[in-house]
């Protein structure tokens, strides 16, 4: 005898799913899906602080590299060396993270020898800037410096005498 394909009511109901058994699943799923979702978040913030981090090394060493081209008298001399000014994350606009530095000129290191002490300063260079954190009320200041040594004869005479 040939059938139509249709199982008896009593072997149907046990190859279903039952509500709990959905409902677990729809669980679980929610839950990978969050997950997923917050590993992505995460991952690109990582990525947003590792570029804006990446920047501000960009910015001190570039400072840095134009005070190593200016003479003895141009680094003591307060009113040519710019000691506070303002860069961006783009350099080629303003968006992004607004980066604000300063450039100190000090004494040289302590314990050195007195015929040094008149001859050489420490320059150091610190960078600012703010994280806003989005939907929150507190924003995150970010701070990074760089510190160097410059002498008026340059390092080899002090070295090689």
């Amino acid at each position: 005898m040939k059938t139509d394909g249709l199982k008896p009511l009593e072997q149907r109901s046990e190859e279903a799913y039952t509500v709990v058994e959905v409902v677990v699943a729809v669980f679980i799923l929610g839950i990978m899906v969050i997950s997923l979702f917050a590993g992505f978040s995460s991952g690109f913030a990582v990525v947003q602080l590792g570029r804006e981090n990446l920047r501000a090394t960009q910015i001190m060493v570039q400072k840095m590299e134009s005070v190593r081209l200016y003479n003895w008298k141009e680094v003591t001399n307060s009113s040519f060396l710019k000691t506070n000014f303002t860069d961006y994350y783009n350099p080629a606009g303003s968006n992004g993270a607004v980066y604000k530095g300063t450039i100190s000129v000090t004494a040289g290191p302590a314990g050195i020898p007195a015929a040094y002490a008149n001859n050489m300063r420490a320059i150091t260079v610190t960078l600012f800037w703010t994280n806003y954190m989005r939907n929150s009320k507190t924003n995150i200041v970010r701070t990074r410096s760089m510190q160097t040594y410059f002498s008026r004869y340059g390092m080899q005479t002090y070295i090689y005498q």
